[in-house]
């Protein structure tokens, strides 16, 4: 069983061995560690992701970055380059393609070689891999502030080789975000070994005085997910990346629509991450937080997307977020044009401007939300790390197994899925049914009553009917998902 330990330096070395065998392309003398860390350290502080990240947070700014990658070398450079101009973005991604997440890099070449012949780009994302160093440092080199790989890879040890070595000072994922919402039956046992060599690395360069950026996936299925069970998953990442040496972490948090909730939830997100990380003895960790936008379904008018895109720059920046992940008004359609995901920047850019002045004022429903966010954690932390006897990383595949963790709508056979979300009458996201969830009777008692005040107004049963039309609303243009017969009436007219 896997266990939250640092992996001693000497096994590091020789699984790297082993790691770097795989690179399709051969070994390469930019891999080599002396090289890389002279590499990282003439990284300017502007363009170090860690290092904006603190000044922002000291200054209280909240930040912007886009999604976006794209097969060819060249023309991923141009549009990170115009997402930065036109778009105003504060942080770029390299959003890597579907084939390099799931270590098919032979494939991934014959669509690099396909997109040249046609001229545009047959991968969903930038296939990092492939490209080696050499090419991800040409990436960094042509552009001006700080660049993060994103991707949802269950096993990103290459993939995170090649961006640090390149100078990317910020990967994104972690052993149970990219796993549970993104696989169906690779063992949590496996993903947790692989990051745990992810954050190793990290570790390892900051062992050197390099500081990189570590960002677990905050929204998971980014479907109806109550803030305590991402919060939850988001603290346990940090602290197993803590272990192997990662001393800057953003946590996120995905957008659910209710501006109290969401507010609620960043500020106990940072309060709580800060305040279990030293309980447990890491006591020299930056941490940043980090809200996704919208993460459901998008209303196909561009309008109603760009008012939801704002709404997310706006609970963001009352929330005190470091940063945002920015969607575009293209949403609904697909991949978006970088026209298209300019626009959502520059929305939420002059969001963030407008209010940067100004705060969310304490209120009592804000109170009470942290409250019950912050005793839904206490809860589901200490059941994962009491069934792990003392250890996380061993806790986390147990409570899954057991269903003590359980995150709504995951593809993963390791996830029970019995948690069903639903919203109460004023658009906070609530819990329909616990499955194996150790909340007490208080807090049951909570959920149902909240659901059952909807139903009351509603004119319905509390049922899993609930569920079905909060997953539509939003891209219908309400919050709280309509009963069924307004439902079908809306869906007829749209």
């Amino acid at each position: 069983m896997v266990k939250n330990k640092k992996i001693p330096l000497d096994e590091f070395l020789k699984k790297r061995e082993q790691i770097l065998m795989h690179w399709p392309t051969g070994s390469s003398e930019l891999l080599d560690f002396e090289t890389a860390k002279a590499y990282l350290k003439a990284v300017p502080d502007e363009k170090n992701f860690a290092k904006v990240l603190r000044k922002a947070k000291a200054e209280g700014k909240t930040l912007i970055q886009p999604r976006a990658g794209v097969a060819l070398l060249d023309a991923h450079i141009e549009l990170l380059n115009f997402l930065h101009k036109e778009g105003r973005a504060d942080f770029l991604p390299s959003t890597i393609d579907s084939y390099t997440r799931q270590n098919r890099y032979a494939n991934a070449e014959d669509a690099i070689k396909q997109s040249e012949k046609q001229k545009r780009s047959l991968l969903n994302g930038f296939p990092a891999v492939n490209y080696g160093v050499e090419g991800c440092q040409k990436v960094f080199e042509a552009i001006n502030i700080p660049v993060q790989a994103r991707h949802g890879t269950p096993d990103a040890r290459l993939l995170s080789e090649i961006i640090h070595a390149a100078g990317w000072t910020s990967n994104e994922g972690g052993g149970i975000s990219y796993n549970i919402p993104y696989a169906k039956s690779i063992s949590l046992e496996d993903t947790i070994r692989y990051w745990q060599y992810c954050d190793r690395l990290v570790g390892y360069y900051a062992e050197a005085g390099i500081e990189l950026n570590r960002e677990p996936f905050g929204p998971l299925t980014g479907t109806l997910v109550p803030p305590s069970i991402s919060h939850t998953i988001a603290i346990i990442e940090a602290i197993l990346a803590a272990e192997q040496g990662v001393k800057n972490i953003t946590v996120g948090y995905g957008q659910c629509g209710n501006i109290n909730q969401d507010i609620a939830a960043l500020k106990t997100l940072d309060s709580l991450t800060n305040y279990y990380l030293k309980l447990f003895g890491y006591d020299d960790v930056f941490v940043t937080t980090v809200l996704h936008q919208w993460m459901g379904g998008f209303p196909k008018d561009e309008a109603a997307s760009m008012a939801l895109i704002s709404l997310g720059a706006m609970v963001a920046t009352l929330g005190g977020a470091t940063k945002i992940i920015t969607k575009s008004p293209h949403e609904s359609q697909g991949i978006p044009t970088k026209e298209a995901n300019a626009e959502g920047l520059r929305a939420s850019k002059i969001m963030t401007t407008l209010l940067k002045e100004q705060t969310y004022p304490k209120n009592d429903l804000l109170e009470q939300e942290s409250d019950l966010i912050k005793k839904e954690v206490k809860t589901l932390l200490y059941a994962t790390l009491n069934i792990g006897k003392g250890d996380f990383a061993e806790g986390v595949i147990k409570a899954f197994e057991h269903g003590l963790l359980d995150i709504p709508f995951a593809p993963s056979e390791m996830n029970q899925g019995k948690i069903l979300p639903a919203r109460d009458a004023e658009g906070n996201i609530r819990i329909l049914e616990f499955g194996n969830i150790p909340f007490d009777d208080e807090t049951k008692t909570f959920h149902k009553k909240a659901l059952e005040k909807r139903a009351k107004l509603e004119n319905r049963e509390v049922s899993f009917q609930m569920t079905i039309d909060d997953i539509y609303a939003v891209s219908r243009g309400d919050l709280v998902g309509k009963a069924l017969k307004q439902s079908k009436e809306l869906l007829h007219e749209n």
